[in-house]
């Protein structure tokens, strides 16, 4: 990652611009919910995902949580600007930033700024940085739990760490890796689990969305599997959710590392 790109986020000179990606109820096509991704502008004003910036393997851990924490500073001031209650709002959050007080610090004074109730907020974990310690996966999520939020799991179906982290948190939703879907019309072993997911998910009262569906073929396949919501870019692309680029001082690099 050039050094500039990271100093200029940290230090706020950075722009983020959170966008939005719809999530469909697909059985009558109707918009359920909307995952917020943080993507940052480089200096010729073009927008990039931060997942690379967070997946650096050269990036220092006190560095990626104060990352993640801009992010999510920027996506919850999205949401008290344009936020609304009639669906969903999924969030994505690194599983280590939960371990940071900066976190934890942070998040009353996010949800109470939001002009809906913090239900309709899912805090999504992801699985670039995640977290190996389920226990204290399961004693954060309760206290996220506890602060009227739900939980979702992303990436079901990238590797075994998911699927344990499904069965230990009990999530309000899980998501289906692009993995499962790409050309699952062509997979019938795909097809098939993505079916018998879909059937647990309901079985458990749990919302099971596939992520990831490009093709007109992949989205009549998933919906022969039975899979109540979907998104990708089929369904809707991502769009800016403000008009304007977030920028300004991180809530504070120090508070993120947990120092």
């Amino acid at each position: 990652m050039p050094k500039g790109i990271l100093e200029n986020l940290l230090n706020g000179d950075g722009a983020i611009v959170p966008h939005v990606q719809p999530i469909y109820r697909l059985e009558d096509n109707r918009m359920m919910a909307r995952e917020y991704l943080a993507r940052h502008l480089d200096a010729a004003g073009n927008t990039h995902p931060v997942g690379p910036l967070l997946q650096d393997p050269a990036l220092a851990l006190q560095d990626r949580l104060a990352l993640d924490l801009r992010f999510l500073e920027a996506t919850f001031e999205a949401l008290a600007r344009r936020g609304n209650g009639d669906h969903l709002h999924f969030v994505n959050l690194e599983p280590v930033s939960l371990e940071s007080p900066g976190f934890w610090n942070c998040l009353p004074r996010w949800l109470e700024a939001l002009p809906f109730p913090a239900e309709f907020v899912v805090m999504e974990f992801t699985e670039s940085q995640g977290m190996h310690d389920l226990e204290a996966l399961q004693t954060y999520a309760k206290r996220l739990r506890d602060a009227g939020l739900r939980i979702a799991v992303d990436d079901l179906g990238a590797g075994v760490a998911s699927l344990t982290q499904m069965a230990r948190l009990a999530p309000d939703f899980i998501k289906a890796d692009r993995t499962l879907v790409e050309q699952v019309h062509r997979r019938p072993y795909q097809a098939a689990l993505l079916n018998a997911l879909s059937h647990f998910a309901r079985h458990m009262c749990i919302g099971f969305i596939a992520e990831g569906i490009e093709t007109l073929e992949e989205l009549e396949a998933v919906l022969d599997a039975d899979v109540p919501w979907g998104q990708g870019y089929i369904l809707g692309r991502p769009w800016p959710s403000l008009p304007r680029p977030i920028s300004g001082p991180a809530p504070g690099p120090t508070a993120a590392s947990g120092s």
